[in-house]
C-alpha cells in the first residue's frame, strides 16, 4: 500500500465521520445555546434544564436522520471492500 492510498483512505473515513456526526452535533449545539440563553434570562441555573432537551433533541435527530446515516455507512463499506484489491496491489 503506498501512502497516497494510505492518506486518501484516512481522508475518507475522517469525511465520513465528520458528515455522520455534523447533524447530530449540530441540533445538540444550537439546543444547548438555546436553553442557556433562556437561563441566562430567567437566571434559572439548574443543570439538567440545559441537559435532558439536549438529549432529547440528540435522540430525535438520530431517529430521523438515521436512514441517511445508515446509507452513508453501508455506502462507504461498501466503497472500501471494492478498493481492497486496487490497494493491495500497489
Amino acid at each position: 500500500m503506498s501512502i497516497d492510498a494510505a492518506v486518501d483512505l484516512v481522508r475518507a473515513a475522517v469525511l465520513n465521520a465528520l458528515l455522520i456526526g455534523a447533524p447530530l452535533l449540530v441540533i445538540g449545539m444550537v439546543v444547548g445555546l438555546v436553553i442557556s440563553l433562556l437561563q441566562a434570562l430567567t437566571q434559572i441555573q439548574d443543570q439538567t434544564l440545559n441537559a435532558v432537551p439536549k438529549i432529547l433533541a440528540m435522540v430525535l435527530a438520530l431517529v430521523f436522520c438515521l436512514p441517511w446515516i445508515a446509507s452513508r455507512m453501508i455506502e462507504y463499506t461498501r466503497a472500501t471492500y471494492m478498493n481492497i484489491p486496487q490497494v493491495v496491489r500497489q
